[in-house]
């Protein structure tokens, strides 16, 4: 019996979404959901269904994926939606984590059902293994480094500054301070210290590029805290050159075992991704089984990735997991 999957929001994660669901043969898609006129979404090949039709489909649908976006989608869709459905979502602003799933809890409780949400590879992946290895070196010290890759917040904060008419913005780890960590010097590492940003900016004929840039390296809570380089060029050499969407980074875990602390070690998990999208999709898909066999077994509520048991993301049985894997 396949677990039968719907989409809800169709822009890049969701076509992700569509993709890594035919890469695995337990899963069935029944539709894409979509706030835009739904004749007008191409798919690679489902149904496309307005919102509305959504909660008409519950007994359709095992799993909902949620690829709306952080700031103004998920907080209301995902708990929305767990009175429905089980759900998976992508929720990847930090801070307002515990907030996000005390609501999204209140939800799925009521309804009995089980809703994972944040997961993706910053938080999920690089979450996961944080968990693993602070629990193994307790004596030691966490880095994250991001990148190189486009971040498609800082990116878009740079579109809306007056006279751009497009831009890509890579975060980018400093050299220095990731070969520092990787030798076991735990440094104190500065937000600066870190990573800087790169900018490519296409700006409209006649603007003021000093202003342009003026604006970007001051920009609050995004490029001021950063050493942080503009180039402004044509959109054809954006269109050629900036087109992907591809972002990684690592997370490190620098500790010290021994009666005197006398013995360094160091834990490194590092993704590099040709589509960040694609990968967060991918992740995503596998949640969505996790969340279909957490139901099947009673469970309900919101999850994190801290709360499932790797076996539930596999395709592979029990026995299957310790013949090959183990």
């Amino acid at each position: 019996m396949s677990i039968r999957i719907g989409i809800l929001g169709y822009g890049n994660l969701g076509r992700g979404v569509e993709c890594a669901i035919r890469q695995n043969p337990d899963m069935e898609l029944v539709g894409v959901f979509t706030r835009r006129d739904p004749s007008a979404v191409k798919t690679f090949g489902v149904k496309a269904y307005h919102i509305d039709c959504a909660a008409g489909m519950k007994d359709e649908i095992d799993v909902m994926i949620i690829c709306g976006g952080s700031a103004t989608d998920l907080p209301k869709q995902t708990p929305e939606y767990a009175k429905i459905f089980n759900v998976v979502d992508s929720f990847d602003t930090h801070a307002k984590i515990p907030e996000h799933f005390a609501a999204v809890d209140a939800s799925a409780k009521e309804s009995g059902n089980v809703a994972v949400i944040s997961v993706g590879w910053d938080p999920g992946m690089f979450s996961v293994n944080r968990l693993y290895a602070g629990a193994i070196l307790p004596e030691g010290n966490d880095y994250t480094f991001w990148g190189k890759g486009v971040s498609q917040g800082h990116s878009d904060a740079i579109r809306r500054i007056e006279g751009v008419l497009d831009a890509r913005q890579y975060t980018i780890p400093v050299p220095a301070a990731l070969e520092a960590v990787r030798n076991g010097e735990a440094p104190e590492l500065t937000t600066r210290e870190k990573h800087t940003r790169e900018c490519f900016v296409v700006a409209e004929e006649g603007a003021d590029l000093e202003r342009i840039e003026r604006e970007i390296v001051t920009m609050p809570n995004y490029f001021a805290d950063y050493d942080t380089t503009v180039h402004f060029i044509s959109m054809e050499e954006l269109q050629r050159d900036h087109s992907g969407i591809p972002h990684g980074g690592v997370v490190i875990r620098s500790g010290k075992t021994g009666l005197n602390k006398e013995h360094g070690h160091i834990i490194e998990y590092s993704l590099k991704l040709d589509s960040n999208p694609e990968f967060t999709s991918s992740v995503l898909v596998a949640m969505a089984r996790a969340a279909y066999r957490m139901k099947r077994e009673g469970m309900s509520g919101c999850k994190t990735i801290f709360d499932i048991p790797p076996a539930y993301l596999s395709l592979k049985s029990a026995e299957e997991l310790r013949k090959t894997l183990l």
